[in-house]
């Protein structure tokens, strides 16, 4: 079993520096897996109870249309204003949000997303006021959501208890940042219950044969890096998206969905035609962060993502 030391504490971080608090000391376990894919086959059984992401991407499936995904950090600038906005990016027609974990040292964000986790920290979010965050949506909403966080803030919580808690208020996926696949052959408890889907993440420079083990056993869906580097709006969408996503479904029928720096309808729609979905984040937390003391805030966020659904769901 891990134990990891990390500090929780808010602090203020230099802009475009993600400091790492990642104290580790293992004793690792000798693997009774024989075969990586058995180890890393962690799909639900057919007697699962129907989780919103896969339901959700049936309808899209059924419909022909293609998914609008939104990152935004929860707490940033409050949670009770977090339910707002979420509530606004349903009304806007986003598919499926992805609430990031606020942690102190967010490694593969840019600095938009880094100081939103800062603000978030700074007005009193922790996992637990999260979770109680989410239960309270969960009266209002039944929009698909996804805890996008890194390792530590789940160990610290407790990795079991963190995803029971996680499902028993509304979550359906969970994806970690800076949790390798291959550590599923070290720890069992790396997947205790079934109602969450575990996300994986596929980078340009992922070779053939990591795509293939991530997207054979992948679940709710892949999310494709389109590019190297952080977090962060981009001016061009990345070389190379067709190609990469043509090569993953090769491997799997989960459906692709494409993030890193798409921030405006046209580039939207240029992505998910390329794709199963797209995913949004940094120009929508760019706005939150220009806003956020504004009374309508909730209602900007969705005057702002309203086109770029428009654009995606305009796609046959």
């Amino acid at each position: 079993m891990r134990r990891v030391k990390t500090d929780t504490e808010p602090r203020q971080m230099r802009p475009g520096v993600a400091r790492i608090q990642l104290f580790v000391s293992a004793e690792v376990k000798p693997s009774s897996c024989t075969d990586e894919r058995d180890a890393l086959n962690t799909q639900p059984s057919m007697s699962a109870p129907t989780n919103r992401i896969d339901r959700h991407f049936a309808e899209l499936r059924t419909s022909g249309k293609r998914a609008f995904v939104a990152y935004i950090c929860a707490g940033d600038p409050t949670l009770d204003i977090t339910v707002d906005i979420v509530l606004a990016l349903e009304r806007a027609g986003v598919d499926i949000v992805e609430l990031g974990v606020p942690f102190s040292d967010p490694l593969a964000d840019g600095v938009v997303n880094q100081m939103a986790a800062d603000r978030a920290l700074k007005a009193g979010a922790t996992f637990p006021k999260v979770l109680e965050m989410v239960r309270k949506l969960r009266t209002q909403s039944q929009i698909p959501l996804v805890f996008f966080t890194y390792l530590n803030p789940v160990y610290t919580y407790g990795y079991e208890r963190f995803h029971i808690d996680a499902a028993a208020a509304g979550v359906d996926g969970v994806l970690v940042l800076d949790l390798p696949p291959e550590e599923a052959l070290q720890n069992a408890e790396l997947k205790p219950t079934a109602e969450l889907r575990h996300i994986q993440l596929i980078a340009p420079t992922s070779p053939r044969e990591r795509i293939d083990l991530i997207a054979k056993n992948a679940e709710g869906f892949v999310y494709y890096v389109s590019r190297l580097g952080v977090t962060g709006a981009q001016v061009e969408i990345a070389s190379g998206i067709a190609e990469q996503v043509a090569l993953i479904k090769e491997s799997t029928d989960v459906p692709v969905c494409v993030g890193f720096g798409v921030s405006n309808p046209e580039q939207a729609a240029k992505v998910a035609s390329m794709a199963d979905g797209v995913v949004v984040g940094s120009a929508i937390v760019k706005l939150i962060e220009k806003n956020g003391a504004a009374a309508d805030l909730a209602d900007q966020v969705e005057a702002f993502v309203k086109p770029l659904v428009a654009a995606v769901k305009a796609l046959a």
